[in-house]
């Protein structure tokens, strides 16, 4: 049985791990920096970062590669390292989880929109999700989680994808942002995203990012409303919501007390894989593996 499932074989909760991107930040990544670079230029950082959350109590802890498409890369120049950006981003995370802990293979959106609303054509989007699987898999990732969408179209490219590149070798999770007014940008509900997506043979299925934990919260109760028997829901919700401090910091306004919270709330609605998002540190792992009785 493959590492990722049987943790839901072994514990009724399992703890994710909590942001990259603001974390790397606090390590000196510039702003509009490239988090996937530092794989290969500060893989010492990056493996910081997760030897972090697996010290809180993180028993999966996802890859620097959220931005790992060619069309993201291609911000910074770097569409032409997919393979070595993502290959290096799931060996650091492998080395650090060692046997227990899963890896989970972030794949975010490609930033483009797809056609009619944008240039971008389905059979181009599924391509980079394929090229990034491939790479993910490669490096030795236990599932491959396609977080942060806002368009079906563009989780079905990312699905197709992935099957196109790997098959079924590793187990695919799926979550959305429902940060417009409970519904994601591209108008997309929480009972829509659970049904459709669950129609497209996914089982593990969720909400990430967003504005904070109650925007989570209420999207967990639609799905929780509508899920199938064999669904594994997913809640990974940003530690409140960013504000701009003097100097330019970006500060979140959740704390490791208020994560607490959220974590029991979608635990107690059913959620089984709770984790965090942007914002989030070890110490808000740390108070969700409390609140949750996975640790003392």
């Amino acid at each position: 049985m493959n590492r990722f499932e049987r943790l839901f074989e072994e514990h009724e909760i399992v703890l994710g791990d909590g942001a990259m991107g603001t974390m790397l930040q606090k390590l000196g990544l510039t702003t509009g920096g490239a988090p996937e670079l530092w794989n290969v230029e500060a893989p010492e950082k990056v493996q910081e970062v997760h030897r972090g959350y697996v010290d809180a109590g993180s028993m999966v802890i996802t890859t620097n590669s959220f931005g790992g498409t060619r069309y993201r890369l291609a911000l910074h120049n770097l569409q032409d390292r997919v393979h070595e950006l993502n290959v290096a981003a799931a060996r650091i995370a492998r080395e650090v989880a060692g046997e227990d802990i899963a890896v989970a293979g972030s794949m975010g959106p490609t930033g483009e929109l797809l056609f009619p609303l944008g240039t971008l054509s389905f059979e181009e989007a599924r391509d980079a999700f394929a090229e990034q699987a491939a790479a993910l898999v490669e490096g030795g990732v236990d599932f491959l989680l396609v977080e942060t969408m806002s368009a079906l179209e563009e989780v079905q490219a990312a699905i197709e994808g992935i099957r196109q590149a790997v098959g079924d070798q590793v187990p695919i999770a799926v979550t959305m942002t429902f940060d417009t007014r409970g519904h994601t940008m591209m108008g997309v509900s929480p009972a829509q995203a659970l049904e459709t997506i669950y129609g497209w043979g996914i089982r593990y299925i969720g909400s990430n990012c967003g504005n904070g934990p109650e925007e989570t919260i209420q999207a967990m109760e639609q799905m929780a409303a509508h899920k199938p028997e064999d669904v594994i829901l997913i809640a990974q919700s940003n530690a409140g919501v960013p504000r701009w401090q003097k100097g330019g910091e970006i500060v979140y306004d959740g704390t490791p007390e208020v994560m607490a919270e959220y974590a029991r709330r979608v635990r107690d609605l059913g959620v089984r894989y709770i984790g965090a998002c942007c914002g989030s540190t070890p110490d808000h792992i740390r108070a969700m593996a409390q609140a949750l009785g996975l640790t003392k």
